[in-house]
């Protein structure tokens, strides 16, 4: 595949990435965008958290193409680098091994 097949494909992904986090947004309340850069092995991602710390992530073109998403939809934006990641975030993936582990046994 060439250069412009690849680019091709990494935009459907991303716009599939988009359509899924746009349902995600609808279906929860207080949610809050955290843009993580590029790294080596990772493209730039948005991750949405909600006020109950469910969170989820997807691909974006860019820090810019991140924050228009989020604008779009009025939620307030962060650049993670800078803010890191909400405790609540933390607390509720705590929460959930928790009920894992309880189901478990």
């Amino acid at each position: 595949m060439g250069l412009l097949g690849r680019l091709r494909g990494r935009e459907a992904a991303d716009t599939d990435d988009l359509a899924r986090l746009r349902a995600w947004v609808g279906a929860h309340h207080g949610v809050e965008a955290f843009v993580e850069p590029r790294t080596a092995v990772t493209p730039t991602t948005v991750l949405l958290v909600d006020a109950d710390g469910a969170w989820t992530r997807g691909r974006v073109t860019g820090p810019a193409a991140a924050t228009r998403f989020a604008r779009k939809l009025r939620m307030p934006v962060y650049d993670a680098q800078i803010v890191g990641y909400p405790q609540r975030m933390r607390d509720h993936d705590a929460r959930e091994r928790i009920l894992r582990r309880r189901r478990q046994a």
